[in-house]
């Protein structure tokens, strides 16, 4: 009988809370069924409080059922990095994954992987979210380097990441492969059901911006884009829904002097995990007027209750949103986020998205994202 092999993701899970922790408990639970022993090794302390702009770092949902998590990593205590190096040394896994999304962790990490590799026979594969980060520092470049020196694969989940790796000189044994569906956020709910459950209205077109609220993500475009869009039809709402990350007032302030006060949803809060899908089956058109990215999750989302999008053609969006298929993709700017809503609403046959998305989402399965990941780390 062959024995099950063991892989170890060192990142985020529960009771962490976000999107990153979401696709860690996503990827352990798809390695397990295909009969991995799978283990997420998770912070204890993944941020000092003082960079962590939200509330808190930590969900009140209930822990997710048959995942084996422990929390081990000290994301700024040396000592804590040889600790967990030797542990999952010890541990003899197949596979480490490491998951990096920003050049703080990299000498958290890059300390783990080096600890780590002493055991020849361990692949490390290296999850990259971002190379380049959103908000850059001075120490970025030497924090990345350190990272990417002992890593023996890279996967990315955007082409433009892949392009920042090879501008690394780490191109070889590397590989882009798009973000997974987020296929655990609950069942669909029928439209009217969910608009009862936020207590809002759903006889005009409902648009949805969803996520942590920072300056890249482009809210204020969007905010200029409604304008323009209530002007014609007044019926227009957005759901706003999510935490500020960034000043909360200018959006407020920016809202009031626009008078859009009648046409917004504010839902200034974390969304738990068992909530998600309210806001995204009360929506029509999910909006994400981005101003940089690499790829979003949000879109993934959206896939899974067969929603269109409108895209900004920044990173990896315009790739995982076919223009005029399964939405549309814009420039950066509000004049043409406009003019895709008003599209949208005026378009005779807006079951064709869902058609299209339907076939789309086929691309986005786990399974096909753990194969490629395999195939990659026995290369």
């Amino acid at each position: 009988m062959n024995k099950a092999k063991k892989v170890i993701i060192v990142g985020s899970a529960y009771p962490l809370r976000g999107g990153i922790a979401t696709f860690n408990e996503r990827m352990s639970r798809a390695f397990s069924e295909r009969g991995y022993i799978s283990i997420l090794y998770n912070y204890t302390l993944q941020y000092p409080g003082f960079l962590f702009p939200g509330k808190t770092q930590y969900t009140e949902e209930p822990p997710p059922q048959a995942l084996l998590i422990k929390n081990r990593v000290n994301s700024v205590w040396p000592l804590n990095w040889i600790r967990v190096g030797r542990e999952i040394r010890r541990e003899n896994p197949d596979y480490v994954i490491l998951r990096y999304w920003m050049p703080f962790f990299g000498p958290c990490l890059g300390t783990i992987a080096r600890i780590v590799k002493r055991n020849k026979r361990i692949r490390i594969i290296a999850l990259v979210d971002n190379i380049i980060p959103h908000e850059s520092t001075i120490l970025d470049k030497l924090f990345i380097r350190y990272f990417l020196r002992p890593v023996n694969r890279f996967v990315t989940l955007s082409a433009t990441v892949l392009s920042e790796l090879n501008s690394f000189g780490r191109q070889e044994h590397a590989l882009f492969t798009p973000h997974p569906l987020y296929d655990n956020f609950g069942s669909t709910i029928p439209r009217d059901q969910a608009c009862t459950q936020l207590g809002i209205d759903s006889s005009g077109v409902n648009l949805l911006f969803f996520g942590f609220i920072r300056a890249y993500k482009g809210l204020d475009i969007l905010l200029h884009a409604l304008h323009a869009v209530v002007q014609s039809h007044p019926d227009v709402k957005l759901m706003i829904v999510g935490e500020f990350y960034d000043d909360r007032e200018k959006y407020i302030e920016l809202i009031d002097r626009l008078h859009l006060n009648p046409h917004i949803y504010l839902f200034d809060r974390y969304v738990d995990s068992s909530e998600v899908n309210q806001y995204f089956c009360a929506a029509d058109l999910i909006v994400q007027p981005y101003k940089t990215a690499s790829q979003s999750g949000v879109s993934q989302i959206a896939y899974h209750f067969n929603k269109p999008m409108v895209v900004t053609n920044v990173g990896a969006l315009p790739d995982m949103v076919p223009d005029g298929k399964a939405g549309y993709v814009t420039e950066v700017n509000a004049n043409a986020v406009a003019r895709a809503i008003t599209d949208f609403i005026a378009h005779p046959d807006r079951d064709s998205f869902t058609r299209h998305i339907r076939m789309e989402k086929k691309k986005y399965s786990w399974d096909l994202f753990i194969d490629k990941l395999i195939a990659l780390a026995e290369a």
